[in-house]
């Protein structure tokens, strides 16, 4: 019998915000409880630390660029299929609630269900301009916590998978639920608030003296570079444990339909994120960067022949779940995918190809940016900058470069070679561009100087927006 499979995705959730994560302050006891039924991977990897390319990977198996998926302003362009169409064509029943981030335009394999198309609609046009990049009102000041008295419309989306859940039908079914939290604003229930005193939380590590000149136009991009005083601090990471901590009820509440409906025993369950959220380490907020913090995810499966207390250390990727999707589902895939299934690590004795790759092409970055890690060294290649080069095992905090330490040279040059068969980074970082520059040509497209203005501004303020309408249309009309 082919298994359910109830996929959870959140919005946000950094790899260190649990408690099996050992995470001292943050209450997850249903994600926990999880985690002992299941497996852990302890080093999933996005395939591009922001929602919408991040999403393009984990729903075709292919990495972001292969589906021109750069940003939040250019979507899966349906050009490699998403893992639903070929379960729904095996015989599976596909539901989806919640944040999707896809591209509506093409089937996307759900059926007609509450589910959100999001950027599609609503680009960030703040990622059409990074030559050079400009600024984005409102970043610094959602570097702070507030309670809220009601729910989060998690819950809804939460609601609509359990009265699916409880009344299936006779197929197997997959059913796809993708929550908004713990994203910004942080903004936690009351009850959950009162769990995180603020003098109890813990601080971000004091910031580097020094940090790459990307990451330093990142911060200026999001308005932190200017220190943010230690109480905002302390309630934007109090209001973050508090949405987790929402968060994992309502995964509670998902497992405790599929086991009170007797499905348990046939149902496997992934929980993961789209990417993380640095919450002010190395000086950065939010994600766009291949920091551990953005790109490092949770993942955790569980259900029929999967072992129960595992840990997996081998890093692994996003990109790989989709192929291991084909395996539990008994379905080939309509395309050659990127990833390898994870069945064989999952058995205990296998082996994975040892790497993942990371991209990153979105707002605020003066450039593209691609990360390899493999076994403890991890790499960024910065398109026209010098690198970074991390020892994870050594440096778990990333605050020493080993780019320039003759030593780690012979390590380098592995890690640069292995990105290099995987994506030329320099052609890759012009196409990005390039499908940037199409997509504000196609906003443009038709408007005054008014009402690309107004367009510009909920991002931009008044000022910049006027100034960027200007220098858009004038370049347009040349």
């Amino acid at each position: 019998m082919r298994p359910n499979i109830l996929f959870i995705c959140s919005d946000q959730h950094s790899f260190r915000y649990t408690g099996y994560a050992g995470h001292p302050l943050v209450q997850t006891p249903n994600l926990d409880q999880l985690a002992e039924r299941g497996t852990v991977f302890e080093n999933a990897y996005c395939g591009s630390p922001v929602c919408v390319p991040s999403r393009a990977c984990l729903m075709t198996g292919m990495y972001p660029s292969d589906s021109n998926s750069y940003c939040n302003s250019t979507v899966w362009d349906g050009s490699h299929p998403v893992w639903a169409t070929w379960l729904r064509d095996s015989g599976y029943t596909c539901r989806a609630a919640g944040k999707l981030d896809l591209n509506d335009d093409f089937d996307t394999g759900f059926e007609d269900v509450p589910a959100g198309g999001g950027h599609r609609h609503h680009p960030d046009i703040t990622s059409l301009f990074r030559r050079p990049p400009i600024y984005r009102i409102g970043e610094r000041e959602t570097v702070d916590g507030k309670p809220r008295k009601n729910r989060h419309s998690d819950e809804k989306n939460a609601n609509a998978a359990i009265n699916f859940i409880k009344s299936p039908g006779d197929a197997p079914w997959v059913h796809w639920v993708g929550f908004n939290q713990p994203h910004s604003p942080f903004a936690g229930l009351q009850e959950h608030v009162d769990l995180y005193p603020v003098d109890d939380i813990d601080l971000p590590a004091k910031d580097p003296e020094e940090i790459h000149l990307v990451y330093q136009a990142l911060r200026h991009f999001k308005r932190v570079a200017a220190p943010i005083p230690e109480d905002r601090i302390r309630r934007a990471r109090a209001g973050y444990y508090a949405m987790i901590t929402e968060l994992d009820e309502y995964v509670g509440r998902l497992i405790d339909t599929v086991e009170t409906s007797g499905q348990l025993d046939n149902t496997i369950v992934i929980y993961t994120s789209d990417h993380g959220e640095m919450l002010g380490e190395h000086g950065l907020w939010y994600k766009n960067n291949l920091y551990e913090d953005a790109a490092h995810v949770p993942l955790v499966v569980a259900g029929p022949n999967i072992p129960a207390g595992a840990r997996v250390i081998d890093v692994i990727s996003h990109v790989d779940l989709v192929a291991t999707l084909a395996d539990w589902a008994e379905a080939t895939p309509s395309t050659d995918l990127r990833g390898l299934s994870l069945s064989p690590l999952l058995g205990g004795s296998g082996q994975h190809r040892g790497s993942v790759y990371v991209e990153s092409h979105s707002e605020g970055n003066v450039t593209g940016s691609h990360m390899i890690r493999k076994g403890d060294w991890k790499y960024i290649q910065f398109t026209y900058y010098e690198p970074l080069l991390f020892n994870l095992r050594e440096d778990p905090g990333e605050t020493r470069n080993r780019a320039g330490d003759p030593d780690s040279q012979p390590i380098l040059r592995e890690l640069d070679l292995l990105l290099r068969s995987i994506v030329d980074p320099e052609v890759l970082t012009r196409r990005a561009f390039e499908a940037q520059d199409c997509k504000l040509a196609e906003i443009a497209a038709g408007k005054s100087e008014k009402e690309l203005t107004a367009i510009l501004q909920s991002r931009l303020g008044p000022g910049l927006a006027r100034i960027m309408a200007q220098a858009t249309l004038s370049r347009l009309q040349n």
